[in-house]
């Protein structure tokens, strides 16, 4: 019988009980649930964590921009300045950086991304995991270990809340995506359930309120340079659970309250473009400029 787990409480029981990892706990809990070996499990997982490794790879070199011409190259600019001028905090920081960008640009060119947990917040998971596993020399097992607690995580948060914007803003998708790499990353450096269930309550808590406001309903301003900004909030989280510094509110209880700030946030800044960064006067220009390329495109046909 497969232990049902439903809030991080739970979850944080279930590994006492067992005296397992989180991993240990979310592999065996997939082997039942799907009716496979554990080692299919985490061939499943490789997979992911491939197609992860190849996105960055892509969107590294890449230099075509989206459809709507207004991102795409961001990353290699970031590259190009720190191979002129290395980044303040170090070269993780830049891999960290430069990593984000080039996953999330590939979806603008609908390259092969993973959704983790949403296309929209797909460079975030994939630059942490990855970009400190080279700088630390972590090897496969241990990027696919963060890979299943980093899925757990976000699968423990969807019990309470619709991980997409539409439902409560950007907090549920680019928020939970740096809070499932900020446990992930805690993992990896050996911190123990406590510590990883801190640094996921610490990242939540400090995008609370996080709004979905994409320019022209596009996935793009400001969605791509939040997945960067967002993967160092995750580093930030890692470095003080693995302090011993906690979360006064519980994690299951910070989830709480990020539904009701969703639910409690305005229909208008979730999603459907109407308020907030997309209806600036510049956002207003761009969207109008589309609607001119668009129709230009369709006479063009």
């Amino acid at each position: 019988m497969i232990k049902d787990i439903r809030t991080f409480e739970d979850l944080a029981t279930t590994c006492s009980e067992q005296e397992k990892t989180i991993y240990e706990i979310f592999q065996e809990r997939e082997s039942k649930l799907q009716e496979i070996d554990i080692l299919d499990v985490r061939v499943k997982v490789k997979k992911s964590l491939d197609a992860m490794k190849d996105a960055i790879r892509t969107g590294l070199i890449s230099r075509e921009k989206s459809i709507s011409q207004q991102c795409g190259d961001d990353c290699v600019r970031l590259d190009k300045r720190f191979s002129e001028r290395p980044a303040i905090f170090g070269k993780s920081f830049e891999k960290i950086t430069t990593y984000a960008l080039a996953t999330i640009e590939e979806n603008l060119r609908m390259g092969k991304i993973v959704a983790c947990p949403t296309a929209g917040s797909c460079g975030i998971v994939p630059s942490v995991i990855i970009g400190i596993s080279e700088e630390y020399d972590f090897d496969e097992e241990t990027q696919i270990n963060a890979l299943i607690t980093a899925g757990a995580i976000a699968t423990i948060i969807s019990y309470r809340i619709a991980l997409a914007g539409a439902v409560a803003g950007c907090q549920a998708e680019c928020g939970v995506a740096s809070a499932m790499s900020a446990g992930a990353l805690t993992q990896m450096f050996g911190g123990n359930t406590e510590q990883i269930l801190n640094a996921v309550a610490l990242c939540l808590k400090n995008i609370m309120g996080l709004t979905c406001d994409p320019v022209a309903g596009l996935v793009e301003i400001p969605c791509v340079k939040r997945n960067p900004f967002l993967a160092i909030n995750a580093v930030t989280a890692y470095e003080l659970a693995i302090s011993d510094i906690k979360s006064k509110i519980p994690i299951d209880e910070v989830v709480d309250a990020m539904m009701q700030t969703g639910e409690l946030m305005s229909p208008m800044l979730k999603e459907c473009s109407q308020a907030g960064l997309a209806k600036t006067k510049t956002a207003l220009k761009i969207e109008k400029d589309l609607k001119i390329y668009s129709e230009n495109s369709k006479n063009t046909l």
